[in-house]
Parts: structure tokens; sequence; C-alpha cells
């Protein structure tokens, strides 16, 4: 747990997926290279961290760093089976990686921080994860985007007109190896059901700043945020 926990640990498979980018770039530009296997721990990974809420820590930081050293695919061992499934093995019930997306890379403004944004598929909209590391400090982020530039020099500038719509993940209790995700402060398990939760963003006034609390994970969809590469 300390290990996924750690930033700059976390930060060091960088340097093998930019090696991969290289020779792809190199030798087969037209191809693509795929992430075959993953599970943050070998041999079924391990049974105390991988079907817990921190180990989504890796796998989030590791899909958007796959991303932005363009890997095509990052395939998860396994839906079923092991230590490292995203459904428990006996209950069928998602364990919290099942919840995890893939996002590409912006822009890290903190080393326990790190930020990844895409756009969102057949909609001219951003959607943005903070991944806080940190144990006891949490963030209040403000937007911003370039608009002009005056004399050369960059305005970066974002007034939001629509709500975005935040999803804030925490580990049920604050507990960091506990088996239940929370959506907005809301358990991903229910007692005797093995259906999921309606997942419902928290609607915020656009120009608040983002909170992120520590040891969390928000994804945070923003309308309204003009992206040229979104258009």
């Amino acid at each position: 747990m300390s290990k996924i926990l750690d930033p700059l640990y976390l930060s060091q498979v960088s340097q093998t997926y930019k090696g991969v980018l290289n020779v792809v770039n190199k030798f087969r530009p037209q191809s693509g290279a795929w992430v075959s296997e993953s599970g943050g721990a070998f041999n079924s990974g391990s049974k105390d961290v991988s079907p817990t809420f921190v180990d989504g820590f890796w796998y989030l930081d590791q899909m958007g760093m796959a991303a932005t050293y363009d890997q095509k695919v990052f395939c998860r061992q396994a839906l079923i089976g092991g230590n490292y499934g995203l459904l428990n093995a006996t209950a069928f019930i998602p364990n919290p990686d099942y919840y995890g997306i893939v996002l590409a890379f912006t822009k890290e403004s903190d080393p326990d921080l790190h930020v990844y944004a895409h756009c969102v598929k057949k909609k001219p909209v951003v959607s943005v994860i903070f991944i806080n590391l940190s144990k006891d400090r949490s963030f209040n982020i403000t937007l911003s985007n370039l608009k002009s530039e005056d004399d050369g020099k960059p305005n970066y500038e974002f007034v939001g007109k629509q709500n975005t719509e935040e999803y804030h993940l925490t580990s049920l209790f604050g507990k960091m190896k506990s088996g239940i995700v929370c959506l907005n402060d809301v358990p991903m398990v229910q007692p005797g059901s093995r259906d999921i939760p309606a997942m419902d963003p928290r609607l915020v006034d656009a120009s608040a700043p983002i909170y992120v609390a520590a040891q969390s994970i928000a994804y945070v969809t923003v309308r309204d945020f003009e992206a040229p590469a979104c258009v």
C-alpha cells in the first residue's frame, strides 16, 4: 500500500512507457502498443490490497499514464479470478477498481496530485480526473483555459455557465483497504443486493473551485470548457 500511495514510485514506470513508445515510433509507427495484462501485483495480486479502494490509485494513474504515451489498449487481469479481479469471486459484486475509466494526461500541478483529462466521446465536453495521493492535504482547484494572447502573453480564463458534474470516489469510513468504494459519499454496495446503485453526479457551480479531499479520486465533467481538440 505504501508504494501505491507514493507518487515517485508510481512515476517510475513512465520510463518504460516512454521506451516502448520510442521503439514503436522507430520501427512500426503505424502500429500501436498494448498493455496486454496488468494487475498491480503478480501471482493473482495481493489479497489485502488488490481488491480494495487503495488499488485504484495505482490503477487509474497507470491507465492515464499509458494514454499519455500512446498506449492503445490497457487490459486488466482479470474480470474475475484471483485477488486482482474486478469482480468479487464469491459474491460477484464489483470491487472498487470496477468503477475506473481511462483518461489522457494533461498536467501535474503538485507531486501528490495527478491530473488527467480527455474529450468526452461524441460530445464537445472535457472530463478531468484528479488523483489525490496525499494523506492529509486536500486541494481546491480552479480551472483555466487559454482564451487569447495579449501582447504575446497567454491570457488564461474560464467562466463556466453550466454546472460541472462531479463524481468523488472515497473509501468507506476512510479505510484505504476497504473493499467498498463510495461515490459522492454513497456506498456502491447495498446490503442484500447485487445491483449496482445509480451513479448520479454531484452538480456544482462551475465558477466554484473543485474540492478534492485527501486520498480521494474525483472525476469532473465540464460541459462548456472550450478545448479545440474536443470540437
